[in-house]
């Protein structure tokens, strides 16, 4: 019990505070093991099509489902009535819950706090950590029973789309074990199960129509939808008592309530403690954050731990898992689940690349990355060095290390190559191979083949780190690695020098050195071994600072190029155009806090002004996925937040930056 205090206390929201469309701005989320979850906003209505109450991992961790998506809840006595829902459609919001909402605390099981005359409900939700099963719970305070009314909409469908009443569909419900079964009989989805404690339930199914998802609408996507609802639920609520309403996708199941909100509180007290016991609020928040992005996999070996990019629709990404591996799992202490990770992705390793990312729904892996495998280099490195396992690297990881530089420099897919310079190459006009890898309509849009300067420093590292692992143990090795190293490092501080910009060059393609002002070159200055000229790193890195920096992380374009984009949003195309030419992204703040804090030597003044540039990120924490960090934000001010609501990378970089400005040392 003693690690409880180490939780950071809840944020709670006073709803008499905001108006509806605050309410729904702020967005929750509750994970489990398996990569199912439970999504949507403090007001209760769903503004994505991956909002539900349950969106269930048919192929865990994939294969996602939307099973229950909202309840229609209304409490009834004497001759009032109170609705608890709030749902927006097309031209209202209907209910009108959000009269009667006071509070929302967010916790490991979310709670709101419905008033009206002398009654107050408390809901709360939970989901199970090892199924795909929800659990809403609901508490009456008044002198007096009241009849609450509980109709479930179902959508059963993938997340990736929506349900429309008017498309092919045999969507049909069943009484069954002391609840009631709904079911796609064309067999599109699982089917849904839901029942209610000491519940009667009324037949009456019916489709409300045209649900209107603003997020999806301002992503340029279609926005409404139509959910089936088999009829209600209808329970007395006597004062003091909980009732609950469970919900599972394929069979029934039940839940534990009070032993599942223990067991989750528990462990995110132990991530907490793991990270900074006696931390500010910020760092033991984004701690217990990096719970959400642990999922298993199954893999041919058996279950295995692997890491999700982000919430709600990114499945598990290669460079995402290792950038974010030492804040999620190392900082956090959990040493066999990270060795898990890097064997899940070592074990799928093709011809030294190692998986891009794994399929949503369970197909073979993508491979079109050049810096995912340098990443897992670098994961691997600081997995022993953070573990002291040092078995792994000689029993498991050295092998596929070997390989995967071998085959970099003598050539694999996307023809990636070591170069006559040492340096490394790849891809060509029609690719995309870094982080900076969206293509629409066939078009690379940040085109980025050649010698990309984040992917040469990764090189570099690698060879650095398979030097100094060699020594002691295969003194050939050893020097064949140095001697590497030595080359690449005079080659990079020579060819991506941009004397007249006075930083690095983005990337050296094959009409010539691309002079793009990028965030990529922070990678380059973080690493131990840059090869510039101290006076160099510093010109480069103040470069950076001045153009690219945003109170919530770094711009991917500098404003002054005729390219940048200075929001995210409207239709598909405009969005893909927006990603990396402009949009900024918050994981870039851990390299940045790298750079700065090595290149200044962890002075106190460089620690002070690190903790300044996070700070922003701080309040942010509690202004959109509450708990967690976005994907992305808007190039230009005020920097909405956009994207994924909670995104892997973005909590556990602002994470670790944090702790390196907190302990004065690299990480």
């Amino acid at each position: 019990m003693q690690n409880i205090d180490a939780l950071p206390d809840p944020i709670s929201i006073d709803c008499t505070e905001h108006n509806p469309d605050q309410l729904e701005a702020l967005e929750w989320l509750v994970t489990n093991r398996q990569g199912s979850y439970a999504c949507s906003t403090v007001l209760g209505a769903n503004t994505r099509r991956y909002h539900g109450l349950l969106v269930a991992a048919t192929l865990p961790p994939v294969g996602r489902q939307v099973v229950l998506s909202l309840l229609a809840e209304e409490a009834r006595w004497a001759d009032r009535t109170m609705a608890l829902s709030s749902f927006q459609f097309a031209d209202a919001i209907s209910p009108d819950g959000h009269r009667h909402l006071r509070r929302f605390i967010h916790d490991v099981a979310p709670t709101w706090i419905f008033a009206c005359d002398d009654v107050t409900i408390t809901r709360q939700l939970v989901l199970a950590e090892g199924a795909a099963v929800v659990a809403v719970r609901y508490r009456l305070e008044a002198p007096h029973p009241v009849t609450l009314q509980v109709r479930p909409l179902a959508a059963l469908r993938d997340f990736h789309t929506i349900r429309r009443a008017h498309e092919a569909h045999k969507l049909r419900f069943a009484r069954a074990e002391g609840g009631v079964r709904i079911e796609d009989l064309q067999g599109a989805a699982e089917p849904a199960w839901i029942g209610m404690t000491g519940a009667r339930f009324i037949d009456a199914p019916q489709w409300w129509y045209r649900f209107l998802y603003r997020q999806d609408v301002h992503r340029g996507q279609e926005g409404l939808e139509d959910l089936y609802t088999p009829g209600w639920f209808e329970v007395t609520l006597q004062p003091g008592a909980w009732v609950q309403l469970t919900a599972a996708c394929g069979q029934k199941e039940g839940l534990d309530f009070d032993a599942c909100v223990e067991r989750r509180r528990g462990h995110r007290a132990e991530l907490a403690a793991a990270v900074a016991r006696d931390g500010d609020e910020a760092t033991r928040r984004l701690a217990a954050a990096t719970d959400d992005f642990i999922v298993t996999r199954q893999t041919p070996a058996g279950p295995s731990t692997t890491i999700l990019a982000g919430y709600p629709w990114f499945a598990d990404w290669g460079r995402d898992t290792f950038i974010a591996l030492t804040g999620l799992l190392l900082l956090t202490r959990q040493f066999d689940r990270a060795r898990q990770v890097l064997g899940t992705f070592a074990a799928a390793i093709a011809d030294g690349i190692v998986p891009n990312r794994f399929d949503d729904y369970g197909g073979s892996a993508h491979y079109n990355s050049i810096d995912a495998s340098l990443w897992f280099v670098l994961a691997v490195d600081r997995y022993i060095r953070a573990s002291g396992d040092e078995d792994s690297w000689s029993q498991r990881f050295a092998g596929p290390v070997r390989s995967i530089l071998r085959a970099y420099h003598d050539g694999t897919h996307f023809n990636i190559h070591a170069d006559a310079d040492g340096l490394l190459t790849g891809g060509d006009s029609n690719t995309q191979l870094t982080w900076m890898d969206v293509k629409y309509a066939g078009q690379a849009i940040t085109p980025r083949h050649g010698k990309a300067v984040e992917v040469n420093a990764l090189w570099l590292e690698a060879m650095h780190i398979m030097a100094d692992r060699s020594r002691g143990v295969d003194a050939e090795a050893a020097d064949h690695y140095s001697a590497e190293a030595q080359r690449v490092g005079a080659a990079l501080a020579n060819a991506f020098w941009f004397p007249e910009g006075g930083y690095l060059y983005d990337c050296l393609t094959p009409d010539g050195p691309d002079a793009s002002l990028r965030p990529n070159q922070v990678i380059a200055l973080a690493q131990p071994h840059c090869p510039l000229a101290p006076a160099q790193q510093r010109q480069a890195l103040d470069v950076v600072i001045h153009n690219l920096l945003t109170p919530v992380g770094l711009r991917t374009l500098a404003p002054s190029d005729g390219r940048y984009r200075h929001r995210y949003g409207g239709s598909w195309e405009s969005r893909d155009r927006a990603y990396h030419q402009g949009t900024v992204w918050p994981w870039l703040m851990g390299p940045l806090v790298q750079a700065w804090l090595r290149i200044h030597r962890f002075s106190p003044e460089a620690r002070r002004q690190a903790g300044v540039w996070l700070a922003p990120l701080d309040e942010h924490i509690g202004a959109a996925g509450l708990g967690t960090i976005s994907e992305i934000f808007d190039g230009d001010s005020p920097h909405w937040p956009r994207g994924c609501i909670a995104q892997a990378w973005s909590v556990a970089e602002v994470l670790r930056a944090k702790r390196m400005v907190q302990l004065g040392h690299l990480l």
